[in-house]
Order: C-alpha cells, then sequence, then structure tokens
C-alpha cells in the first residue's frame, strides 16, 4: 500500500507548505512579493508555508499568486463516468438521497418524529 495514505493531517500539512515554498523558490519570488500577490499577510504565507494550518483561501490566494490554480486538478480529478452508469441513468445524477429503507430506519429511531 502506498504510504502517503497512512501520514496524518498534520505531515500532510507540513508536506504542502514545503512543496508551496519549493513552488515560490523556483519562480524567485520572496514571501513579502507572494503575500502582496496573494492579498494575505506574510504571516499567513509563513504559517501555510511551515504547515501550521492555515485556510483554503489563503491557499487558493497563493496558488493563484503562483500561477499554479491549474495543480488543483491532480487534487481533485473531475469525476467521469463510467459506462456502466451511462446505461443505468439517462441523466447524470445531480444529488443523493436517502433510499426508503434508509429513511424508514431512521423514523423508527426517532418514535417522536411524525
Amino acid at each position: 500500500m502506498n504510504q502517503k495514505a497512512f501520514r496524518s493531517i498534520d505531515a500532510m500539512q507540513v508536506l504542502l507548505g514545503e512543496q508551496l515554498r519549493q513552488l515560490r523558490i523556483t519562480q524567485n519570488m520572496d514571501q513579502v512579493t507572494t503575500a502582496e500577490r496573494a492579498g494575505i499577510s506574510e504571516k499567513a504565507l509563513r504559517n501555510l508555508e511551515a504547515g501550521r494550518g492555515s485556510t483554503v483561501e489563503t491557499m487558493l490566494r497563493v496558488l493563484k499568486a503562483l500561477d499554479a490554480l491549474e495543480s488543483l486538478q491532480s487534487i481533485v480529478p473531475a469525476p467521469s463516468v463510467s459506462p456502466l452508469a451511462l446505461l443505468r441513468h439517462a441523466k447524470p445524477r445531480r444529488r443523493v438521497r436517502k433510499s426508503a429503507a434508509e429513511r424508514g430506519a431512521q423514523q423508527t429511531l426517532r418514535p417522536d418524529a411524525p
């Protein structure tokens, strides 16, 4: 199995921060310039690069400042439709609903529900 699958969230934040830092350095940008282009504080950038937690907005702003937004497609790839799913469903699904059995089971767990 892939060892990366067993990393903790903290370890993954540190790895992401290191990769963003390397990308910034590769583009020959300092932290001040990158933070200004991203519209964030220098401290927010330092925290992101150090893996000390950040917001998704901060990460997106930094990726945009580094012209690397297209890399998000590798993180969250677009779902592909299998040929079997096309045969089963005429239209692509837009939402997921609980089955009648699941709804019934949920109501039996809550006897006070109407």
